[in-house]
């Protein structure tokens, strides 16, 4: 919930209340909020889809849209960034993709990137650029890219009283660079969930991600064989996941260049995760 805070200045003339009241509620003193304050203020129909808790109020979590409907599928990319990956970029590492994000534009693909705190604080310009792209949607992947699990691909682990905040962080981060709609939606660092996070997150409101396709396009270096993978696990409804880090995934820009078009050839047509989510609530 975004705490109000009580305007007691002049500038708070009664004819311009509300404006005002949103003027002098500065970011620092609001509680991080899972959807935008854009979105909050929009009319209720306009909210981002999301799930139903699941069972026992946990987290509900999202892996694909309906297979009865139209041919749809949603391309995820992964914006990994660790909190201690910052003297890496410094030095010249890529953990950013320009070239992939200008294909995906090139070929007008619709996208959701799942987007670490880390990750907008060392690219804003890019993220500010991906976030009010209306091609684009931006969603939550942690601030640290620390699991919610143990024993997750190596990963250091957050633990569960933190869980909440670290997601929380991200989505401040992205506030602060200008993101200013990023999605009720989180992609958990390596996948890795179970019950103890799924309940850890629930008071943040958002909807778990994850996917039904792997393109295995993380330290690949042959981009035939992981457009192979996406081209052979694709169906109605799927969710493929991604990444847009060059230095971790440098082949991911031409499998999408091959990919996009084949698949078009095959009838599907490239959304968002929103609208896959909306889709399997019943909203087109």
């Amino acid at each position: 919930m975004i705490t109000l805070v009580r305007c007691v200045t002049a500038v708070c003339a009664l004819g311009a209340a509300l404006s005002a009241l949103a003027a002098c509620a500065p970011e620092a003193t609001r509680a991080p909020l899972p959807a935008p304050s854009a979105t909050a203020a929009s009319s209720p129909t306009a909210r981002p889809p999301t799930l139903a808790p699941g069972p026992a109020g946990l987290t509900p979590v999202f892996e694909h849209g309906p297979r009865a409907r139209d041919k749809t599928v949603a391309l995820t990319f992964d914006a990994d960034m660790t909190s201690d990956q910052g003297p890496r970029a410094a030095s010249g590492e890529r953990f950013d993709n320009p070239g992939l994000v200008a294909a995906l534009r090139e070929l007008k693909v619709p996208a959701t990137v799942f987007m670490t705190g880390r990750w907008a604080e060392q690219y804003p310009g890019q993220a500010r650029a991906i976030g009010r792209d209306p091609l684009f949607e931006v969603a939550n992947h942690s601030y640290s890219h620390h699991a919610f699990t143990d024993d997750c691909y190596g990963l250091p682990t957050v633990t569960e009283e933190r869980m909440r905040a670290d997601v929380e962080r991200a989505y401040a981060a992205f506030r602060k660079v200008g993101v200013r709609d990023a999605m009720p939606y989180f992609r958990f660092p390596g996948g890795c969930y179970d019950r103890r996070a799924l309940k850890a997150l629930t008071p943040a409101g958002v909807t778990a991600v994850q996917w039904d396709v792997v393109s295995g396009d993380a330290f690949a270096t042959d981009a035939r064989a992981v457009a192979q993978e996406v081209l052979d696990g694709v169906r109605p409804g799927s969710v493929v996941v991604l990444h847009c880090t060059l230095s971790a995934a440098p082949t991911t820009e031409r499998v999408v260049r091959r990919v996009v078009p084949e698949l078009r050839g095959k009838g599907f047509r490239f959304v968002k995760v929103s609208e896959l989510i909306g889709a399997a609530r019943g909203r087109r």
